[in-house]
């Protein structure tokens, strides 16, 4: 167990990192709540209200991710409860570790009841059956409220990953109630470190959750998808105008695609585009929701040409397509092809045959990797899953199936009235769905 003056500390910092000054308790209430699996599909979650879609949207994530790899979506609504706790506990235990530093040092955050503020069980050491099987009573109206939940909170200190997975099994039912989610974000954001947050974040005074509305922060939402508090989603870090703005550094378990992108208000990189696993996170203007396929082919290792064309955009970090011809013996070196002075000079005149001081994008392409092959199939099943009760057909949190085409023509058709689409349409250009029932799923 943490100091007491320690964890006093770390809280206020954390809180304030996260709320700013003051806590709203409107906004504070609506992300009080447990991690609720839906009744119609048990290994969806349920999003009471607005705002902490930042944390239940990358938990659910990883828990598809993790079922993906155990059987077919059609099999998945013959879970039990205690199979659903091993899912939640397995996609906490893997945010909590990329929020890690190396070599790891995990703080877990946990509530304390009761009068005098002590432990009202076995601190997590043993297998915590009582306490997952207990009744909580009636919570009391200031039982709901920040200042009481910041008051009781504790923390637990360990290097060790096998003591945190204890420790979630054993309090899984913790997780489950009022203040779950939030128990969760704030393990991770003590596991990540203050310094660590603010040494990643782009404005570290602005606050990690909206004030006005709830929302997480695009830095609340890479911290718990990739274990960074970065601010940005492009590849790696760029340069912009003399500023240093951190980006993605890996390709991550799980993606991401924004609506913004289409709008042009930010530029999501390879990394969380091309995961390991076909599972996406999707961003609209106020919500998040997840899109999953049981097809791999849409997660293939990086081909030569993909790897050539993202070393490349490192490179053009304002998204021109195409970089000043002086860089053409970096971009070579990086790649590990000839970088000898006398055949940059030749290759430099070839591709820059009207001495204009750049390189295009499609021209090196063409001179090194003419002939791109192709590994996405031109048909895939897509699901869909969005855990605001309002957002669904009938308020039944399902996942909503549809099958996508790819189209030979690569013309983009824009329809303002089909976000969904649009926001597709930033991984897959080409890319038509029809879901079942003719119901396009939302994506707030």
């Amino acid at each position: 167990m943490a100091d007491p003056s320690s964890v006093n500390e770390a809280i206020v910092q954390i809180k304030t990192l996260l709320w700013g000054n003051s806590v709203k308790e409107e906004v504070f209430n609506r992300w009080a709540q447990g991690f609720i699996f839906s009744e119609d599909e048990p290994t969806a979650l349920v999003q009471l209200e607005g705002g902490p879609c930042a944390v239940i949207a990358p938990v659910q994530a990883f828990i598809i991710k993790d079922l993906l790899l155990q059987g077919a979506p059609n099999t998945w609504r013959d879970i039990t409860i205690d199979k659903q706790d091993a899912l939640l506990v397995k996609a906490a235990l893997e945010i909590i570790s990329q929020a890690a530093d190396d070599p790891p040092y995990y703080s877990l955050v946990h509530i304390v009841h009761g009068d005098d503020g002590d432990e009202d069980d076995n601190d997590g050491d043993g297998d915590g059956d009582g306490d997952a099987d207990r009744e909580r009573e009636e919570i009391e109206p200031h039982e709901r409220d920040s200042a009481y939940f910041h008051s009781r909170l504790r923390i637990v200190e360990t290097r060790n990953l096998d003591d945190v997975e204890k420790w979630l099994t054993s309090r899984i039912y913790m997780f489950k109630e009022q203040f779950g989610v939030l128990l969760l974000l704030y393990t991770v954001v003590c596991t990540k470190g203050l310094e660590g947050m603010t040494n990643e974040m782009s404005d570290p005074t602005e606050p990690a959750i909206d004030s006005t509305y709830g929302y997480g922060s695009q830095s609340l939402i890479n911290l718990m998808l990739t274990g960074r508090a970065v601010g940005h989603v492009w590849d790696h870090d760029q340069n912009v105008g003399g500023l240093e703005l951190r980006g993605i550094d890996k390709q991550n378990a799980v993606g991401f695609l924004a609506f913004l992108e289409h709008l042009r208000f930010c530029e999501v990189g390879t990394f969380l585009k091309s995961p390991s696993h076909p599972v996406w996170v999707l961003g609209s203007e106020t919500h998040l929701t997840v899109l999953f396929s049981t097809d791999r082919r849409l997660v293939s290792p990086e081909t030569p040409a993909e790897h050539a064309r993202r070393i490349f955009k490192k490179f053009d970090p304002e998204g021109n397509n195409f970089i000043p011809s002086n860089l053409l013996g970096d971009v070579l070196a990086e790649l590990g092809l000839c970088s000898d002075k006398e055949y940059i000079d030749i290759i430099r005149k070839k591709l820059d045959s009207e001495s204009l001081g750049i390189i295009l994008l499609a021209a090196f392409m063409d001179e090194y990797y003419p002939e791109e092959i192709q590994t996405c199939p031109d048909t895939f099943p897509l699901l869909h899953y969005n855990g605001l009760l309002r957002s669904n057909p009938d308020n039944r949190i399902i996942y909503h199936t549809g099958d996508a085409v790819l189209l030979e023509c690569t013309v983009k058709c824009i329809l303002d009235s089909n976000p969904m689409l649009t926001v597709l349409q930033t991984k897959w250009p080409s890319i038509e769905v029809q879901w079942n029932g003719n119901i396009t799923p939302s994506l707030n």
